[in-house]
Protein backbone atom coordinates (compact mmCIF):
# COMPACT_ATOMS: atom_id res chain seq x y z
CA UNK A 1 0.00 0.00 0.00
CA UNK A 2 1.19 3.50 -0.89
CA UNK A 3 -0.04 6.54 1.02
CA UNK A 4 0.06 10.32 0.73
CA UNK A 5 0.18 12.83 3.60
CA UNK A 6 -0.74 16.41 2.68
CA UNK A 7 1.12 19.14 4.60
CA UNK A 8 4.64 20.13 5.54
CA UNK A 9 5.04 20.47 9.32
CA UNK A 10 5.96 18.45 12.37
CA UNK A 11 2.40 17.15 12.55
CA UNK A 12 2.66 15.71 9.04
CA UNK A 13 6.11 14.26 9.82
CA UNK A 14 4.60 12.41 12.79
CA UNK A 15 1.61 11.16 10.75
CA UNK A 16 3.77 10.01 7.84
CA UNK A 17 6.41 8.36 10.05
CA UNK A 18 3.73 6.42 11.94
CA UNK A 19 2.03 5.31 8.70
CA UNK A 20 5.39 4.16 7.32
CA UNK A 21 5.79 1.83 10.33
CA UNK A 22 2.66 -0.11 9.25
CA UNK A 23 3.41 -3.56 7.88
CA UNK A 24 1.54 -3.25 4.57
CA UNK A 25 2.83 0.24 3.70
CA UNK A 26 5.65 0.28 1.16
CA UNK A 27 5.86 4.04 0.54
CA UNK A 28 4.64 7.23 2.16
CA UNK A 29 4.74 10.43 0.11
CA UNK A 30 4.40 13.86 1.73
CA UNK A 31 3.25 16.90 -0.25
CA UNK A 32 5.04 19.23 -0.02
CA UNK A 33 6.75 18.03 3.19
CA UNK A 34 10.13 19.30 4.35
CA UNK A 35 13.64 17.98 3.85
CA UNK A 36 13.98 16.70 7.43
CA UNK A 37 11.32 14.07 6.72
CA UNK A 38 13.54 12.33 4.18
CA UNK A 39 15.82 11.20 7.03
CA UNK A 40 12.99 8.81 7.99
CA UNK A 41 12.65 7.40 4.47
CA UNK A 42 9.64 9.52 3.53
CA UNK A 43 9.40 10.75 -0.07
CA UNK A 44 8.64 14.40 -0.81
CA UNK A 45 6.31 15.54 -3.58
CA UNK A 46 6.73 19.10 -4.81
CA UNK A 47 3.03 19.97 -4.92
CA UNK A 48 1.50 22.69 -2.76
CA UNK A 49 -1.46 21.89 -0.49
CA UNK A 50 -3.61 24.32 -2.51
CA UNK A 51 -3.07 22.44 -5.82
CA UNK A 52 -5.86 19.93 -5.26
CA UNK A 53 -6.06 18.64 -8.83
CA UNK A 54 -2.30 18.08 -9.07
CA UNK A 55 -2.52 16.11 -5.81
CA UNK A 56 -5.44 14.07 -7.20
CA UNK A 57 -3.51 13.37 -10.42
CA UNK A 58 -0.47 12.32 -8.37
CA UNK A 59 -2.63 10.02 -6.21
CA UNK A 60 -4.12 8.35 -9.29
CA UNK A 61 -0.78 8.01 -11.10
CA UNK A 62 0.93 6.50 -8.05
CA UNK A 63 -1.86 4.19 -6.93
CA UNK A 64 -2.29 5.96 -3.58
CA UNK A 65 -4.75 4.11 -1.31
CA UNK A 66 -5.84 7.36 0.38
CA UNK A 67 -4.39 10.70 1.45
CA UNK A 68 -4.29 11.86 5.08
CA UNK A 69 -4.96 15.61 5.11
CA UNK A 70 -2.99 17.52 7.75
CA UNK A 71 -3.63 21.30 7.60
CA UNK A 72 -6.81 23.22 8.41
CA UNK A 73 -6.63 25.54 5.40
CA UNK A 74 -6.60 22.62 2.94
CA UNK A 75 -9.71 21.17 4.62
CA UNK A 76 -11.44 24.56 4.64
CA UNK A 77 -10.67 24.85 0.91
CA UNK A 78 -12.53 21.59 0.22
CA UNK A 79 -9.63 19.26 -0.59
CA UNK A 80 -11.57 16.22 0.66
CA UNK A 81 -14.60 17.17 -1.46
CA UNK A 82 -12.34 17.38 -4.53
CA UNK A 83 -10.80 13.95 -3.87
CA UNK A 84 -14.27 12.47 -3.34
CA UNK A 85 -15.58 14.03 -6.58
CA UNK A 86 -12.66 12.36 -8.37
CA UNK A 87 -13.79 9.01 -6.96
CA UNK A 88 -11.05 8.81 -4.32
CA UNK A 89 -11.31 8.41 -0.56
CA UNK A 90 -9.49 10.89 1.68
CA UNK A 91 -9.08 10.96 5.45
CA UNK A 92 -10.40 14.29 6.64
CA UNK A 93 -13.69 16.18 6.87
CA UNK A 94 -15.46 17.81 3.93
CA UNK A 95 -15.46 21.60 3.70
CA UNK A 96 -18.89 21.77 5.35
CA UNK A 97 -17.93 19.42 8.20
CA UNK A 98 -14.66 21.32 8.72
CA UNK A 99 -16.66 24.52 9.31
CA UNK A 100 -16.50 23.49 12.98
CA UNK A 101 -12.99 24.94 12.78
CA UNK A 102 -13.05 27.53 10.01
CA UNK A 103 -15.99 29.41 11.52
CA UNK A 104 -15.99 29.88 15.27
CA UNK A 105 -19.49 31.34 15.00
CA UNK A 106 -20.76 28.19 13.25
CA UNK A 107 -19.16 26.00 15.96
CA UNK A 108 -20.88 28.10 18.63
CA UNK A 109 -24.25 27.78 16.88
CA UNK A 110 -23.87 24.00 16.75
CA UNK A 111 -22.91 23.86 20.44
CA UNK A 112 -25.86 26.00 21.52
CA UNK A 113 -28.31 24.08 19.32
CA UNK A 114 -27.19 20.67 20.62
CA UNK A 115 -26.64 21.64 24.26
CA UNK A 116 -22.85 21.38 24.37
CA UNK A 117 -21.26 23.26 27.30
CA UNK A 118 -19.26 26.32 26.17
CA UNK A 119 -18.71 29.98 27.07
CA UNK A 120 -21.50 32.55 26.63
CA UNK A 121 -20.79 34.66 23.53
CA UNK A 122 -21.80 37.22 20.95
CA UNK A 123 -20.81 37.44 17.25
CA UNK A 124 -20.24 40.83 15.61
CA UNK A 125 -19.23 42.28 12.25
CA UNK A 126 -19.85 45.88 13.37
CA UNK A 127 -17.12 47.40 15.54
CA UNK A 128 -19.40 49.74 17.52
CA UNK A 129 -21.70 46.85 18.42
CA UNK A 130 -18.71 44.73 19.46
CA UNK A 131 -17.36 47.59 21.57
CA UNK A 132 -20.72 48.09 23.30
CA UNK A 133 -20.92 44.35 24.08
CA UNK A 134 -17.39 44.33 25.54
CA UNK A 135 -18.12 47.37 27.69
CA UNK A 136 -21.33 45.78 28.95
CA UNK A 137 -19.70 42.42 29.77
CA UNK A 138 -16.47 43.76 31.29
CA UNK A 139 -13.10 42.00 31.55
CA UNK A 140 -11.47 39.52 31.47
CA UNK A 141 -13.05 38.63 28.14
CA UNK A 142 -11.95 36.72 25.02
CA UNK A 143 -11.95 38.13 21.46
CA UNK A 144 -11.62 35.65 18.56
CA UNK A 145 -11.40 36.09 14.81
CA UNK A 146 -14.24 34.03 13.32
CA UNK A 147 -12.06 32.39 10.64
CA UNK A 148 -8.68 30.65 10.40
CA UNK A 149 -5.76 32.74 11.67
CA UNK A 150 -2.84 30.28 12.10
CA UNK A 151 -3.61 29.91 15.80
CA UNK A 152 -2.98 33.63 16.34
CA UNK A 153 -6.59 34.90 16.15
CA UNK A 154 -7.46 34.69 19.85
CA UNK A 155 -6.90 37.49 22.38
CA UNK A 156 -7.53 36.85 26.08
CA UNK A 157 -8.06 40.46 27.17
CA UNK A 158 -7.47 41.34 30.81
CA UNK A 159 -8.93 44.83 30.41
CA UNK A 160 -11.85 46.31 28.48
CA UNK A 161 -9.40 48.55 26.61
CA UNK A 162 -7.35 45.57 25.45
CA UNK A 163 -10.50 43.79 24.22
CA UNK A 164 -11.74 46.86 22.35
CA UNK A 165 -8.31 47.23 20.72
CA UNK A 166 -8.35 43.57 19.62
CA UNK A 167 -11.82 44.00 18.10
CA UNK A 168 -10.66 47.18 16.36
CA UNK A 169 -7.62 45.41 14.88
CA UNK A 170 -9.75 42.57 13.54
CA UNK A 171 -12.85 44.43 12.34
CA UNK A 172 -11.41 47.77 11.18
CA UNK A 173 -7.66 47.24 10.66
CA UNK A 174 -8.14 43.92 8.78
CA UNK A 175 -5.43 42.25 10.86
CA UNK A 176 -6.58 38.80 9.71
CA UNK A 177 -8.28 39.81 6.45
CA UNK A 178 -11.55 37.99 5.79
CA UNK A 179 -10.92 35.69 8.78
CA UNK A 180 -11.42 38.67 11.08
CA UNK A 181 -14.38 40.23 9.25
CA UNK A 182 -16.49 38.84 12.09
CA UNK A 183 -15.45 38.39 15.71
CA UNK A 184 -16.74 36.04 18.38
CA UNK A 185 -16.55 37.61 21.85
CA UNK A 186 -16.74 35.13 24.72
CA UNK A 187 -16.88 35.07 28.47
CA UNK A 188 -13.53 34.16 30.04
CA UNK A 189 -13.52 30.62 31.43
CA UNK A 190 -11.29 29.80 34.38
CA UNK A 191 -9.78 26.34 34.73
CA UNK A 192 -7.22 23.91 33.35
CA UNK A 193 -7.08 23.42 29.59
CA UNK A 194 -6.58 20.07 27.89
CA UNK A 195 -6.94 18.57 24.42
CA UNK A 196 -9.14 15.64 23.49
CA UNK A 197 -8.80 14.05 20.04
CA UNK A 198 -10.90 11.39 18.34
CA UNK A 199 -10.79 9.43 15.09
CA UNK A 200 -14.30 9.83 13.64
CA UNK A 201 -16.60 8.41 10.98
CA UNK A 202 -20.16 9.71 11.37
CA UNK A 203 -21.41 8.80 14.84
CA UNK A 204 -18.60 6.30 15.45
CA UNK A 205 -15.55 7.72 17.21
CA UNK A 206 -12.42 6.47 18.92
CA UNK A 207 -10.92 8.64 21.66
CA UNK A 208 -7.15 9.20 21.88
CA UNK A 209 -5.08 9.86 25.03
CA UNK A 210 -5.58 13.29 26.60
CA UNK A 211 -2.91 15.90 25.92
CA UNK A 212 -1.85 19.30 27.19
CA UNK A 213 0.03 21.78 25.02
CA UNK A 214 1.83 25.03 25.78
CA UNK A 215 0.74 27.90 23.53
CA UNK A 216 2.76 30.83 24.85
CA UNK A 217 6.24 31.44 23.45
CA UNK A 218 8.18 31.74 26.71
CA UNK A 219 8.59 30.04 30.08
CA UNK A 220 5.87 30.56 32.66
CA UNK A 221 3.24 30.94 29.90
CA UNK A 222 4.57 34.40 29.04
CA UNK A 223 4.86 36.09 25.66
CA UNK A 224 2.73 35.89 22.52
CA UNK A 225 0.58 32.94 21.50
CA UNK A 226 2.22 30.49 19.10
CA UNK A 227 1.15 27.36 17.26
CA UNK A 228 2.44 25.47 20.32
CA UNK A 229 5.85 25.11 21.99
CA UNK A 230 5.54 21.63 23.47
CA UNK A 231 3.09 19.07 24.82
CA UNK A 232 2.68 15.85 26.74
CA UNK A 233 0.23 12.93 26.81
CA UNK A 234 -1.61 11.64 28.69
CA UNK A 235 -2.41 14.31 31.29
CA UNK A 236 -1.62 12.27 34.43
CA UNK A 237 -3.63 14.37 36.90
CA UNK A 238 -6.81 14.39 34.76
CA UNK A 239 -9.21 11.69 36.00
CA UNK A 240 -10.86 9.32 33.53
CA UNK A 241 -14.23 10.49 34.87
CA UNK A 242 -13.61 13.94 33.34
CA UNK A 243 -12.85 12.36 29.96
CA UNK A 244 -16.04 10.28 30.21
CA UNK A 245 -18.10 13.42 30.93
CA UNK A 246 -16.46 15.22 27.98
CA UNK A 247 -17.29 12.31 25.67
CA UNK A 248 -20.93 12.19 26.77
CA UNK A 249 -21.63 15.94 26.90
CA UNK A 250 -19.38 17.19 24.07
CA UNK A 251 -18.08 14.65 21.53
CA UNK A 252 -21.27 12.55 21.15
CA UNK A 253 -23.78 15.42 20.82
CA UNK A 254 -21.58 17.38 18.40
CA UNK A 255 -21.10 14.40 16.07
CA UNK A 256 -24.80 13.50 16.24
CA UNK A 257 -25.63 17.17 15.60
CA UNK A 258 -23.38 17.28 12.54
CA UNK A 259 -25.21 14.27 11.09
CA UNK A 260 -28.56 16.00 11.68
CA UNK A 261 -27.19 19.11 9.95
CA UNK A 262 -26.31 17.01 6.88
CA UNK A 263 -22.58 17.40 7.54
CA UNK A 264 -21.43 13.97 8.79
CA UNK A 265 -17.89 14.14 10.14
CA UNK A 266 -14.98 11.99 8.97
CA UNK A 267 -11.38 12.45 10.10
CA UNK A 268 -9.76 13.65 13.29
CA UNK A 269 -11.79 15.89 15.59
CA UNK A 270 -9.91 18.00 18.12
CA UNK A 271 -11.75 19.43 21.11
CA UNK A 272 -9.88 22.16 22.98
CA UNK A 273 -11.46 21.88 26.42
CA UNK A 274 -11.25 23.58 29.80
CA UNK A 275 -12.10 21.92 33.09
CA UNK A 276 -14.19 24.51 34.96
CA UNK A 277 -15.93 24.27 38.34
CA UNK A 278 -19.02 23.26 36.31
CA UNK A 279 -17.21 20.48 34.43
CA UNK A 280 -15.51 20.41 31.00
CA UNK A 281 -16.49 23.09 28.48
CA UNK A 282 -15.43 23.70 24.87
CA UNK A 283 -12.97 26.48 24.04
CA UNK A 284 -12.70 25.52 20.36
CA UNK A 285 -12.93 22.70 17.85
CA UNK A 286 -10.30 21.93 15.23
CA UNK A 287 -11.09 19.72 12.27
CA UNK A 288 -7.71 17.96 12.24
CA UNK A 289 -4.80 16.84 14.39
CA UNK A 290 -3.12 19.52 16.51
CA UNK A 291 0.51 20.52 16.19
CA UNK A 292 2.43 19.72 18.44
CA UNK A 293 -0.02 17.27 20.07
CA UNK A 294 0.15 14.80 17.15
CA UNK A 295 3.87 14.37 17.78
CA UNK A 296 3.27 13.17 21.35
CA UNK A 297 0.04 11.21 20.77
CA UNK A 298 1.00 9.05 17.78
CA UNK A 299 4.13 7.54 19.40
CA UNK A 300 1.71 6.08 21.97
CA UNK A 301 -0.27 4.20 19.29
CA UNK A 302 0.62 0.50 19.42
CA UNK A 303 -1.76 -0.76 16.70
CA UNK A 304 -1.23 -0.63 12.92
CA UNK A 305 -1.98 3.02 12.08
CA UNK A 306 -2.52 2.58 8.33
CA UNK A 307 -4.85 -0.38 8.95
CA UNK A 308 -6.74 1.62 11.60
CA UNK A 309 -7.36 4.51 9.18
CA UNK A 310 -8.27 2.13 6.33
CA UNK A 311 -10.85 0.44 8.57
CA UNK A 312 -12.35 3.78 9.67
CA UNK A 313 -12.58 4.93 6.03
CA UNK A 314 -14.27 1.62 5.11
CA UNK A 315 -16.78 1.92 7.98
CA UNK A 316 -15.28 -1.11 9.73
CA UNK A 317 -14.49 -1.36 13.44
CA UNK A 318 -10.77 -0.54 13.83
CA UNK A 319 -8.60 -2.35 16.36
CA UNK A 320 -6.94 0.69 17.95
CA UNK A 321 -4.59 0.11 20.89
CA UNK A 322 -2.50 2.53 22.93
CA UNK A 323 0.48 2.31 25.25
CA UNK A 324 -1.14 2.79 28.66
CA UNK A 325 2.12 3.22 30.56
CA UNK A 326 4.28 6.28 31.14
CA UNK A 327 4.14 9.74 29.60
CA UNK A 328 5.22 11.00 26.17
CA UNK A 329 6.60 14.56 26.18
CA UNK A 330 7.96 16.80 23.45
CA UNK A 331 9.65 20.19 23.25
CA UNK A 332 9.57 22.42 20.15
CA UNK A 333 12.73 24.24 19.06
CA UNK A 334 11.92 27.46 17.20
CA UNK A 335 13.77 30.22 15.35
CA UNK A 336 14.74 33.24 17.44
CA UNK A 337 12.00 35.85 17.05
CA UNK A 338 9.16 33.37 16.47
CA UNK A 339 6.15 33.89 16.35
CA UNK A 340 7.06 37.34 14.96
CA UNK A 341 9.92 38.01 12.52
CA UNK A 342 12.63 35.36 12.48
CA UNK A 343 15.69 34.46 10.46
CA UNK A 344 16.15 31.30 8.40
CA UNK A 345 19.28 29.35 7.53
CA UNK A 346 20.51 28.34 11.00
CA UNK A 347 22.38 25.02 10.91
CA UNK A 348 20.46 22.34 12.83
CA UNK A 349 21.85 19.68 15.18
CA UNK A 350 22.08 16.08 13.98
CA UNK A 351 18.93 13.94 14.10
CA UNK A 352 18.57 12.08 17.39
CA UNK A 353 18.63 8.28 17.50
CA UNK A 354 17.24 5.69 19.91
CA UNK A 355 14.54 6.70 22.38
CA UNK A 356 14.41 10.37 21.36
CA UNK A 357 12.46 11.10 18.17
CA UNK A 358 13.17 14.21 16.07
CA UNK A 359 10.20 15.55 14.11
CA UNK A 360 11.03 18.29 11.60
CA UNK A 361 8.78 21.25 10.78
CA UNK A 362 10.78 24.09 9.19
CA UNK A 363 13.88 22.33 7.86
CA UNK A 364 15.66 22.48 4.51
CA UNK A 365 18.91 21.04 3.11
CA UNK A 366 21.55 23.62 2.23
CA UNK A 367 22.13 23.99 -1.51
CA UNK A 368 25.65 22.60 -1.57
CA UNK A 369 25.54 19.94 1.15
CA UNK A 370 23.28 17.66 3.18
CA UNK A 371 23.37 20.01 6.17
CA UNK A 372 19.88 20.75 7.47
CA UNK A 373 19.07 24.43 7.96
CA UNK A 374 16.14 26.16 9.66
CA UNK A 375 13.42 27.24 7.24
CA UNK A 376 10.47 28.26 9.40
CA UNK A 377 9.25 29.50 12.78
CA UNK A 378 8.97 26.16 14.52
CA UNK A 379 11.93 24.11 13.33
CA UNK A 380 11.98 20.71 15.03
CA UNK A 381 10.64 18.88 18.07
CA UNK A 382 12.24 16.30 20.34
CA UNK A 383 9.93 13.64 21.78
CA UNK A 384 10.44 10.77 24.21
CA UNK A 385 8.45 8.42 26.43
CA UNK A 386 9.38 7.58 30.04
CA UNK A 387 7.64 6.47 33.24
CA UNK A 388 6.75 9.97 34.44
CA UNK A 389 6.47 13.54 33.15
CA UNK A 390 9.60 14.43 35.13
CA UNK A 391 11.66 11.60 33.62
CA UNK A 392 10.53 12.43 30.07
CA UNK A 393 11.29 16.09 30.72
CA UNK A 394 14.77 15.31 32.08
CA UNK A 395 15.65 13.16 29.04
CA UNK A 396 14.60 15.85 26.53
CA UNK A 397 16.26 18.76 28.33
CA UNK A 398 19.46 16.77 28.85
CA UNK A 399 19.57 16.15 25.07
CA UNK A 400 18.81 19.81 24.27
CA UNK A 401 21.56 20.98 26.62
CA UNK A 402 24.04 19.03 24.47
CA UNK A 403 22.75 20.36 21.14
CA UNK A 404 24.01 23.54 19.52
CA UNK A 405 20.84 25.63 19.44
CA UNK A 406 22.46 28.98 18.62
CA UNK A 407 19.94 31.12 16.71
CA UNK A 408 17.10 28.97 18.10
CA UNK A 409 15.12 28.89 21.35
CA UNK A 410 12.85 26.58 23.34
CA UNK A 411 10.84 26.66 26.52
CA UNK A 412 12.48 25.03 29.54
CA UNK A 413 9.26 24.27 31.43
CA UNK A 414 7.22 21.99 29.16
CA UNK A 415 5.28 19.59 31.39
CA UNK A 416 6.05 21.42 34.63
CA UNK A 417 2.33 21.96 35.37
CA UNK A 418 1.96 18.20 35.71
CA UNK A 419 4.83 17.83 38.18
CA UNK A 420 3.45 18.29 41.66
Amino acid sequence: MKLLVVGSGGREHAIAKKLFESKDVEKVFVAPGNDGMTLDGLELVNISISEHYKLIDFAKANDIAWPFIGPDDALAAGIVDDFNKAGLKAFGPTRLAAELEWSKDFAKEIMVKYGVPTAAYGTFSDFEEAKAYIEKQGAPIVVKADGLALGKGVVVAETVEQAVEAAHEMLLDNKFGDSGARVVIEEFLDGEEFSLFAFVNGDKFYIMPTAQDHKRAYDGDKGPNTGGMGAYAPVPHLPQSVVDIAVDTIIKPVLEGMIKEGRPYLGVLYAGLILTADGPKVIEFNSRFGDPETQIILPRLTSDFAQNITDILDGKEPNITWNDKGVTLGVVVASNGYPLDYEKGVKLPAKTEGDIITYYAGAKFSENSRALLSNGGRVYMLVTTADTVKESQDIIYQELSQQNTEGLFYRTDIGSKAIK
